[in-house]
């Protein structure tokens, strides 16, 4: 079989079919290529998902992973960012095996099909010149032949004519043999022209075209060769990183076969047990006798006088406020519902954001009115008036932004107003306070309304409430002992804090975490152990120790 003898005549559909081959070839290394990018782009996630849930550099957040569950899933994101470097591997060596030596390997391939075809087109373009030289030659033969019978016949005529002369006849018979022997001339440069192109035709269709066409064809078999070699190149790349790849899910596998659910629990009893023993029953009191009574005012004084009892009280209240369920209804609009301080914080949040969209929607329309701008100076870009539409829309929406801004920054005057200028240590009291005083007040009211002879007066209810509270805030927030870091962050844009209570904080600043976002989008921050304030929680991304008390914890 060969395409020099079998497709002798089909020139023109090898010339379509090689180039075919080659567009074929072409999509296969595109295919590979964004192959590549797939296996880059997904080593990238995983290594970064890898790296966003390892543990930070820090000793009170490395203490967490003491628990065999946090060792398990350390080694599975350890795991994972090898798993990821097999697939760069991957893609790395389709690159180098398969893209740039196929992308080599068409240039060539192109250089070798034009080089053939135009071997082709060039044994073409001489056997049309053979064959129209022997046309030529052909017609020039007819012509001196007929040119030579009208000769002949004239001069038989002049010859038979009495009337002519004896040098007239002479001359028709010389014009005649002269036409004769132009015909002869003729004749044999046809037949050797004739001759000639035959064996240039012989050549053509059995030595020069079978010999260019072969070539075709050995080109086209080598094309389909390499590209069934870079299939199973690209198989074999796969199949490299296998024993790798399974080897990174034997270490997921065994660092999952490693935890121990006692092991841990017996840590987590280790790291919160407290040693107190439960609090035991609370002994009947009895009003009904004088006697009973007066025990029972000596038991309240002693109640009163104890201390530990007080602190007792005092810490249960403090530490069951946070966890009372809020109101679910809907939210007003100027967030009523919410302490004053509160509300204040999610005031500025909502004047911030609306300033946000204004600058945004007026970056837009600058932006617009530039284009037009364009648009009436150059015409041909585009029309002017069709940005007519988006320039009012802009400044419709700029204009709904400025008022509803306005709106939430007298809610905010009115709030900031009404606020006392207070110290960051009273703000931070506030809260604990607001949520214990009801608490103190209705437990002081029914001990009034206990008292069946009315000795237990309003000022000693009042002192034992102030006694409380006392007791509450010199546990839970010593002013002489700063509060402890439950985490870090990272300020994630510059702040400045010019509102009472608030620190300022530069774009890219780590900062201890002492107070985390307690639903008002605000977060406690600390620098160098002396300054300390609230930043916006939007403002700083937040790493905590999940050791640290009062932190969330996250597996």
């Amino acid at each position: 079989m060969s395409w020099g003898t079998e497709l002798w005549d089909q020139f023109d559909n090898l010339e379509k079919h090689t180039q075919w081959g080659i567009d074929i070839l072409e999509k296969y290394i595109k295919f590979v290529k964004e192959r590549t990018e797939i296996e880059l782009s997904y080593a990238k996630q995983l290594r970064n998902l890898s790296k966003k849930y390892q543990p930070k550099k820090n000793s009170k957040e490395e203490e967490e992973y003491k628990y065999t569950a946090c060792k398990a899933f350390l080694s599975t994101l350890n795991e994972m960012n090898d798993y990821a470097g097999q697939h760069e591997v991957i893609s790395e060596n389709m690159t180098s095996q398969i893209t740039v030596d196929l992308m080599r390997y068409v240039q060539e391939l192109k250089q070798e099909r034009k080089s053939n075809f135009h071997d082709g087109r060039k044994a073409q373009q001489h056997i049309e010149t053979c064959w129209k030289q022997l046309e030529s030659s052909k017609r020039r033969f007819e012509r001196d032949c007929k040119e030579a019978d009208r000769a002949q016949q004239y001069f038989e005529k002049m010859d038979a004519d009495i009337n002519v002369t004896k040098a007239d006849v002479e001359k028709a018979r010389q014009q005649a043999q002269l036409r004769h022997q132009m015909a002869e001339d003729s004749k044999a440069e046809y037949s050797s022209i004739l001759q000639r192109f035959n064996q240039e035709q012989w050549e053509y269709y059995h030595t020069h075209i079978p010999n260019i066409f072969q070539k075709i064809q050995e080109m086209e078999e080598r094309r389909i060769v390499r590209i069934g070699e870079s299939m199973k190149t690209y198989a074999e790349v796969d199949r490299q990183v296998i024993p790798i790849i399974g080897k990174c899910l034997d270490g997921i596998v065994k660092a999952a076969e490693s935890i121990d659910q006692k092991n841990d629990s017996q840590l987590v009893v280790e790291a919160y047990k407290s040693g107190f023993e439960p609090p035991g029953d609370i002994e009947f009191e009895d009003y009904t006798q004088p006697m009973k009574r007066t025990v029972s005012e000596n038991s309240l004084s002693s109640a009163k006088e104890g201390k530990p009892e007080l602190k007792f009280g005092g810490k249960s209240r403090g530490k069951l406020w946070p966890f009372i369920k809020k109101n679910k209804g809907a939210t007003p609009e100027d967030f009523s519902n919410l302490p004053p301080e509160q509300r204040r914080k999610k005031l500025q949040q909502k004047v911030d954001e609306l300033n946000k969209e204004i600058q945004k929607e007026t970056d837009q329309r600058d932006a617009i009115t530039k284009m037009k701008d364009v648009y009436l100076k150059n015409p041909q870009m585009g029309d002017p008036a069709s940005l007519d539409h988006k320039l009012a829309e802009a400044t419709q929406n700029i204009e709904k932004l400025r008022l509803e801004t306005q709106k939430f920054e007298a809610w905010l005057a009115e709030v900031e107003g009404r606020l006392p200028a207070r110290s960051d240590q009273a703000r931070r009291q506030s809260g604990l306070y607001d949520g214990q005083t009801h608490q103190t007040v209705t437990n002081c009211a029914q001990d009034r309304e206990s008292s069946p002879d009315g000795s237990y007066t309003e000022e000693q209810s009042q002192e034992s409430e102030l006694k409380v509270l006392a007791t509450d805030f010199d546990d839970e927030f010593d002013d002489e002992e700063p509060l402890p870091a439950i985490g870090t962050c990272k300020a994630l844009y510059t702040f400045e804090g010019q509102n009472e209570g608030t620190i300022s904080v530069v774009e890219g600043e780590m900062l201890s975490v002492i107070e985390e976002d307690k639903g008002d989008g605000w977060t406690r921050i600390r620098r160098n152990e002396d300054e300390e304030g609230y930043v916006p929680t939007s403002y700083v991304e937040v790493y905590l120790d999940k050791n640290a008390k009062g932190a969330k914890t996250y597996i």
